[in-house]
């Protein structure tokens, strides 16, 4: 019996590992880790993860600072990381993929060889931890990837519009496969996936004049997913799309030949975030756009997502990452609904398995890489610990959110197998 088979909700912590390393004329490079002390810390952080009974944290290798140069690499760092998960016996979810590329790897996602390198990246990995990380998750919200990196240009390699999405979609995808069967060569069945994807809800006017738009960005949220796990032929809504941007028939068809499967499939749900506002009269570009208008739809949002994931993809769900940016009262208040609302869908029948603060401590918004303000201006009070600026960098600083979460996660039996203990 593995984790995820036992019948209890577990619950667990994310680490922010963010990292787009690249930097530019008004960019600057965006490393999670580096902001936020965590290169430094994570002795401690680990710690404190432990300290509020979180049984798993999702935690990802920064793949651009352990294979700094074609053919070069230093575990160093990651190797003591590991250690300390074995030595508090917290189980880590490795994130391979969240979002950048070593700086060598010319056009990022958009290189020819970009799935190879990443294939060769998660077998090193898997071998090298094959003792202590046994759960992966091959790409982190690969269809935020896709529309920042390739629909937007707000990421390296800045494509643009469908095809841009199409093209990025499609090498991530195609890296993937080939890291999750990277993984799977290494550790054999002791190999568990959780596959991770941010989700997009539309409320409003999503039957009028903004009905195309909203019909493609949902498919488009599916995409990576749908073609790792072979779902993507000739019936799919993105069919014609994918084979305007220059995706064959024997491209698709390889994916069918060598599809994989999640094992938990994740969900990432933030109530003030993933659901977008389609008003009418008004022109959407969609996709986190900014201005993004969003309405929050609180815990039906979320029930509404973990379902549909649920009978898409045939696996057992997981929230993967939940909060909202406030006081601490006001996190407390989605921490309590959206556990209850997570142990009655439980109670329903639907096969929920985990439970995910992201993240353990605060972090810096995303708008810092465009910003020329100091780090402090761009914090996000998210986190069961406060980030303090102090004359040796960064301190983690414990708020009433950790006591919450401490007592919903030990709370043996609430989070026990439905209906035993009740």
């Amino acid at each position: 019996m593995t984790w995820y088979t036992d019948g209890r909700l577990h619950f667990g912590l994310g680490i922010e590992d963010t990292f787009i390393p690249q930097s530019g004329p008004g960019e600057r490079a965006l490393d999670e880790y580096e902001l936020t002390g965590h290169y430094e810390r994570w002795h401690e952080d680990l710690g404190l993860a432990a300290e509020v009974g979180s049984e798993f944290v999702r935690w990802g290798i920064p793949w651009h600072r352990v294979n700094p140069a074609r053919g070069e690499w230093d575990w160093n760092w990651v190797d003591s990381v590991m250690g300390r998960f074995a030595e508090l016996g917290v189980r880590p979810i490795v994130d391979l993929l969240h979002y950048g590329t070593p700086l060598w790897v010319e056009r990022e996602f958009a290189h020819p060889d970009f799935p190879s390198y990443f294939e060769e990246f998660a077998a090193r990995a898997a071998d090298r931890y094959a003792e202590i990380a046994t759960d992966y998750t091959p790409v982190n919200e690969p269809m935020i990837h896709a529309r920042f990196a390739g629909d937007i240009g707000y990421w390296p390699p800045k494509l643009t519009g469908e095809s841009g999405y199409n093209t990025i979609a499609v090498a991530l995808a195609d890296g993937f496969v080939r890291a999750q069967r990277a993984i799977a060569d290494a550790l054999g069945d002791r190999a568990t996936f959780v596959h991770v994807d941010a989700t997009a809800r539309f409320a409003g006017d999503v039957a009028g004049e903004h009905r195309a738009l909203v019909e493609l960005q949902r498919a488009q949220s599916f995409l990576v997913e749908d073609l790792v796990t072979g779902g993507v032929g000739p019936e799919h809504p993105l069919a014609r799309s994918l084979a305007a941007s220059g995706v064959s028939d024997e491209r698709l068809a390889w994916f069918r030949e060598n599809a994989v499967r999640p094992d938990v499939m994740g969900v990432n749900y933030y109530p003030r975030h993933s659901t977008q506002l389609m008003q009418e009269g008004v022109s959407h570009a969609g996709g986190f756009v900014d201005p993004w208008p969003t309405q929050d739809d609180g815990v039906a949002g979320m029930a509404e997502l973990l379902r549909i994931y649920a009978d898409r993809y045939g696996a057992p769900v997981m929230l993967t990452e939940t909060c909202v940016t406030d006081s601490p009262e006001v996190r407390i208040a989605w921490l309590d609904d959206s556990v209850a609302c997570i142990r009655e869908l439980r109670e329903e029948g639907v096969d929920i398995v985990g439970y995910t603060w992201w993240p353990l401590f605060d972090m810096y918004e995303w708008t810092y890489r465009h910003a020329t303000t100091p780090r402090e201006r761009s914090l996000l009070t998210m986190g069961l610990y406060d980030l303090v600026e102090s004359p040796g960098g960064l301190d983690r600083r414990r708020n009433p959110v950790a006591d919450r979460f401490l007592a919903q996660a030990t709370d043996a039996e609430a989070n026990a197998p439905r209906g035993g203990g009740r």
